[in-house]
């Protein structure tokens, strides 16, 4: 009986995310023409907005911009096809373009020819193109009918109650262990970087290095008891590459004293989801999306808004397969 109540809360509360997720395209469809924000977006869906957008990507398999700019041109496409009395420009503002020259750039960008093009019969060729990728699919698809998830969507199976999961991604299910524990607030010492990071593993090497010459002199770091964690301050679907925040960190005690280039912050206590995985470099944006996209929905939980944050517990380079055993805590509250 108690595994068929956690059952049918865990369906419960999937159910609930794609409903959420569901308004939002719902209501993207019907403001299509008019300028659709991450905030308004967030709001509808009631999810914060710092959590929202990788939710969204999660479950739908495209960044929000990327399913709004489709959706338009696609939209647009048809019109073209339907309204032949319909000037291009009437249909671009009406598909929630700011301008002909923003949407001509988009439409070719998208469709591989001008609206123009198109509308004279270009779109045929583009049918007959999609019809013989259709059909490769099929028999590819024929050949592969033992294969059971799509390698762009994320799910999570294999449920109980003690949380141990098998999530998916990239076709490979992984085992992570995940938990929803209170953890205390505490301090941290930081060196921040902004710009780039993704399978960047010898700039996060550089960081943690220059923080752990500076800590250990001072008799900072002291295991087990010392936590070594990254923060991200930035969701990269949403700020530019450029302008990513991330911090490099140790746990210190509070009257610590900084200076330079290290710093000081509080890392918030509450509620945290901490799914434990072993990754390689090229496997951190995986991991992220099987969390927010496989067990999150499941969970009844939502996220909260205060930084997420991975913690590690090894040093890679002395792991049998050089991988990193990460805690990817993600702060959450009540669905």
């Amino acid at each position: 009986m108690a595994e068929n109540n956690s059952y049918n809360k865990q369906k419960y509360t999937r159910h609930e995310y794609i409903s959420r997720i569901n308004r939002v395209i719902d209501y993207i469809e019907s403001n299509i023409d008019k300028e659709l924000t991450l905030e308004n977006l967030a709001g509808v869906a009631n999810f914060s907005r710092f959590h929202f957008h990788r939710i969204f990507q999660s479950m739908v398999g495209e960044t929000l911009n990327h399913f709004i700019q489709r959706i338009r041109l696609e939209k647009a496409a048809l019109q073209l096809i339907q309204n032949p009395k319909k000037s291009i420009t009437e249909i671009a503002f009406d598909c929630g373009f700011s301008g002909s020259a923003t949407f001509a750039r988009a439409f070719k960008d998208f469709h591989r020819m001008s609206a123009s093009e198109w509308r004279a019969g270009g779109y045929q060729q583009d049918r007959n193109i999609r019809k013989t990728d259709s059909n490769t699919g099929k028999k590819e698809s024929n050949t592969g009918k033992e294969k059971k998830y799509s390698s762009n969507y994320i799910t999570g199976v294999t449920v109980n109650q003690n949380q141990r999961r098998n999530l998916m991604f990239d076709n490979k299910s992984i085992q992570a262990d995940v938990k929803v524990k209170h953890m205390p607030e505490f301090h941290v010492a930081y060196i921040r970087y902004i710009g780039p990071y993704k399978g960047n593993t010898a700039l996060f090497e550089n960081l943690f290095g220059r923080l752990f010459k500076w800590a250990g002199p001072r008799d900072l770091i002291k295991h087990p008891e010392t936590k070594v964690l990254c923060v991200y301050h930035d969701d990269p679907e949403i700020t530019e590459e450029a302008k990513l925040r991330t911090s490099v960190c140790i746990s210190v005690p509070e009257d610590t004293p900084v200076e330079g280039e290290i710093g000081k912050m509080l890392i918030p206590g509450g509620k945290y989801a901490v799914a434990r995985f072993e990754l390689s470099a090229d496997e951190y944006q995986q991991a992220w999306n099987a969390v927010c996209g496989g067990w999150l929905p499941d969970s009844g939980y939502q996220p909260d808004d205060r930084p997420c944050f991975e913690l590690y517990h090894n040093d890679y380079r002395e792991h049998p397969k050089r991988k990193s055993i990460v805690d990817i805590c993600i702060p959450v509250k009540p669905l």
